[in-house]
């Protein structure tokens, strides 16, 4: 018998896993009741496990499957400690990044959900003093270090005047993303690098907030992002040292995700094995 574990926070994208964690069988697509079906097409499961925002319905069942909810970044956690770089931790912290910014915590070996259901409310971290309307409807730091924030700050340096080749490889200012951001600072685009550099200090500054909050043996830096670790990944232990002790940053692991898009799935599915 094996585990479902479904991934509602974008694209639907479910995973069948077996009880060492290994995953058996993936399916991703638009309907989430079609990639359920899929993913279950040719194998029982004993459980499933469903990883959706908390303001989201999740009218999803298996006959004969018990259905456990979890929030993405409970499910982003779990799965880093399982079999990702988390494991063995008491207190592990996953930040995600990507289309969406979020964060799991596990304190004392457990999942902290918080008084409401909201722990781990990362995308809105308050790490400018500049009010902006976007902090006020994203989040201070999805505003910045988000996929479609990051793809905003290269386009407002264009329009500043910035000269970018990144530009001529979108196309338009509007078809822009952060992969476009992050092959132009590969590439050596200067303002590209900029944007990325920019984008570094920020995730560095929420890692030392969190760092100085929770306390955590370690925190991983998980989702879309994760597949820009050559990027980001020593500027961010830069900025970390920069505003943490000493002491706190030798006692503590910062890293980035590999298990890629499957993390929240498989977060999930480990939910529901434990539940």
């Amino acid at each position: 018998m094996t585990t479902l574990g479904v991934d509602l926070t974008g694209a639907p994208r479910a995973v069948i896993v077996d009880d060492a964690g290994a995953v058996t069988a993936r399916e991703q697509g638009s309907s989430r009741e079609d990639v359920i079906k899929a993913a279950t097409r040719e194998t029982r499961v004993k459980a499933v496990g469903i990883a959706i925002p908390n303001d989201a319905d999740h009218k999803i069942g298996i006959a004969g499957a018990p259905v456990t909810r979890c929030s993405p970044g409970s499910a982003a956690v779990t799965a880093e400690v399982w079999i990702g770089m988390a494991q063995g931790a008491k207190h592990a912290i996953a930040l995600s990044i990507g289309e969406q910014v979020y964060a799991g915590l596990l304190l004392e070996g457990r999942v902290w959900t918080g008084a409401h259901n909201r722990a781990g409310a990362a995308a809105w971290l308050a790490l400018n003093p500049v009010e902006r309307q976007d902090y006020r409807k994203l989040g201070s730091l999805a505003a910045e270090v988000g996929f479609r924030g990051i793809a905003r700050r290269l386009s407002w340096r264009v329009q500043a005047g910035d000269e970018s080749a990144v530009l001529e490889r979108a196309g338009d200012l509007d078809a822009i993303t952060a992969a476009h951001v992050f092959d132009g600072a590969r590439s050596g685009d200067g303002v590209a690098i900029s944007v990325v550099r920019d984008t570094a200090k920020y995730i560095g500054m929420a890692v030392a907030n969190l760092t100085a909050t929770i306390d955590p043996e370690v925190i991983v830096i998980s989702g879309e992002i994760a597949e820009a670790k050559d990027l980001l990944l020593e500027p961010v232990l830069q900025e970390c040292a920069r505003r943490l002790p000493t002491a706190t940053m030798d006692a503590l692991r910062v890293g980035f995700s590999a298990l890629g898009s499957d993390a929240v799935a498989i977060g999930a599915a480990r939910l529901a094995m434990s539940a």
